[in-house]
């Protein structure tokens, strides 16, 4: 199936540091893609915790304002840009963008696109694209837990908690889910077991359920529970910190804490301890490195969707809203007071 491009595009601008209610829709003519891009119909995108953090300015890396968020799609190949494969247009790709995917049409990069399957939904599918990524390198490459074991995971209510549980629980892996009490019976319905993740005695407790300390710990928070978690890991067990929310959440600067958490990830490790500590990077390699960042995201996005296909693993959708009503799906996401993602629909 061949669509005609619609000759405009209607987009989320993010103008600069503005509450939710401050993003603007534009319409722009619908772009053209270069060698090496497609241009995509997006089918569904969503709100991830990242975009949050650029609204405030607070994502490291982030592009200068103003410009249009947006941090993965699903969409349809509407163009190939010169010397592309042709045999790609009419089918759904899901694309890691960091921005630009909060749009109804989307030039992106080949190579950070991999096809859908077609029994998956394109907001099924919206739901595992970075969650479900990052997930799976986190599990499978980072740590490296082999059944049986037992992980501590921060964050446990979040979308790549959602998904790092399913996969872990597949994988014959107990769960330690550390999230605010609110979540814990969502948790338990999951086969985790919950912790509060503010609570002074979480170590005791976690030490209560696994005396000799747990085979990786996945941290999102970063600071004195990164220590913490650190403490709690038994001989030969790994700490992965895939965000620093206690950091991306305050006002002083970026850099220095994360050059900080890297360094502490080298010095960790490089102790006689006989325990190591990360810092996942979902675009690790995309610069310098590309046929082998490809080479990982075709092979762990593909599993992932897989699994998904094959009703594995289930997408956790916790709201739907059209691309029009940015403003409200932003707010929701926001409040958190979900357990899922929001997904938005051109």
């Amino acid at each position: 199936m061949h669509t005609t491009p619609s000759a405009t595009t209607t987009q989320v601008v993010l103008p600069g540091l503005v509450e939710p209610s401050g993003l603007e829709l534009a319409t722009v003519p619908t772009p053209t893609p270069d060698a090496g891009q497609l241009l995509t119909e997006m089918e569904a995108t969503g709100v991830s915790f990242a975009e949050q953090s650029m609204r405030k300015g607070r994502y490291f890396g982030q592009p200068a304002f103003p410009f249009v968020p947006g941090y993965d799609l699903v969409g349809r190949v509407l163009e190939v840009g010169p010397g592309g494969d042709a045999t790609l247009i009419g089918r759904r790709v899901a694309t890691l963008t960091k921005t630009g995917a909060w749009a109804t049409h989307a030039v992106v990069a080949a190579r950070d696109s991999i096809l859908v399957p077609d029994r998956v939904s394109s907001e099924d599918a919206e739901t595992v694209v970075v969650n479900g990524v990052t997930a799976w390198q986190m599990l499978h490459r980072a740590a490296r837990v082999q059944p049986g074991q037992t992980i501590l995971l921060f964050g446990a209510n979040g979308g790549v908690g959602g998904i790092l549980i399913q996969l872990a629980r597949l994988h014959g892996v107990r769960v330690i889910g550390a999230a605010s009490p609110r979540h814990h019976e969502a948790l338990r319905a999951a086969g985790v077991i919950p912790v509060d993740y503010a609570d002074p005695e979480l170590a005791t407790r976690v030490r209560e359920l696994v005396p000799n300390g747990v085979d990786a710990v996945f941290d999102n928070v970063g600071g004195q529970t990164t220590r913490t978690a650190f403490g709690l890991l038994a001989r030969g067990g790994t700490l992965v910190t895939y965000s620093i929310i206690s950091t991306v959440g305050g006002t002083g600067p970026l850099m220095a804490p994360f050059l900080l958490a890297i360094g502490q990830a080298l010095l960790w490790t490089a102790l006689p301890n006989g325990r190591s500590s990360t810092f996942y990077d979902l675009w690790a390699g995309h610069r310098f490195r590309p046929a082998r960042f490809r080479r990982h995201l075709e092979a762990d996005l593909g599993e992932v969707f897989r699994l998904l296909e094959h009703g594995d693993i289930t997408a956790n959708i916790a709201a739907r809203f059209p691309l029009t009503e940015i403003v409200a799906a932003m707010e929701l996401a926001e409040s958190r007071t979900l357990n899922g993602k929001v997904v938005l629909h051109p």
